[in-house]
């Protein structure tokens, strides 16, 4: 493996990690990360193509603005709740994985966590917060959701490279006094 190269998933919590690292060369392997989301939803069409009324053309729970959202919110609504939400979660996510924080609850802050974001972002947009997710109902519904898939690539990837800047300074530890008041001395005494 080349030493100035990452291999990195497509998926929010993984590109903390190149927002991390300046100066890298980034190689994606896209395969890696999309074939689970793409088997998954597969299977969930088997499964509901087995009712007889059974239609694509409800979205198949594909991520859409405008006409496609579940709340008829526009592309900006979109956009801004993908990158927040995705931002949020994986501010969730580095805090819960944090040498700091306690031991043992990181999957309860996690999961409780992605349920959150999912009761706000659903209405909007389905929610993604995760390209791999957004990509294999989009692959069977095809037509407005695959036109609308770029937005649900973009904005968790920059909502997670958003994070992955602003955690470091989020979770600073405070620097000690380097300078006494003139008077605490006095006081101590």
């Amino acid at each position: 493996m080349d030493a100035e190269r990452i291999y990195i998933p497509i998926q929010p919590e993984k590109l903390v990690a190149l927002s991390r690292t300046t100066g890298a060369k980034v190689w994606t392997r896209d395969i890696e990360s999309m074939w689970p989301p793409v088997v998954i939803a597969d299977v969930l069409y088997v499964i509901a193509s087995g009712q007889a009324t059974f239609s694509l053309n409800g979205g198949f729970a594909a991520n859409g603005f405008g006409a496609h959202s579940p709340g008829g919110y526009s592309l900006n609504a979109a956009l801004t709740a993908e990158v927040v939400l995705t931002f949020i979660f994986l501010l969730i996510i580095l805090r819960a994985a944090d040498r700091r924080a306690p031991a043992g609850f990181a999957l309860i802050a996690i999961g409780l966590g992605l349920t959150l974001i999912h009761l706000i972002g659903i209405p909007v947009t389905n929610l993604s917060v995760n390209p791999a997710r957004s990509t294999g109902p989009a692959l069977f519904v095809r037509g407005w959701a695959l036109d609308q898939l770029w937005v649900f690539w973009i904005a968790p990837l920059f909502g997670a490279l958003l994070a992955g800047f602003v955690y470091p300074a989020l979770a600073e530890e405070p620097k000690e006094a380097t300078r006494q008041h003139p008077h605490a001395a006095s006081k101590l005494a």
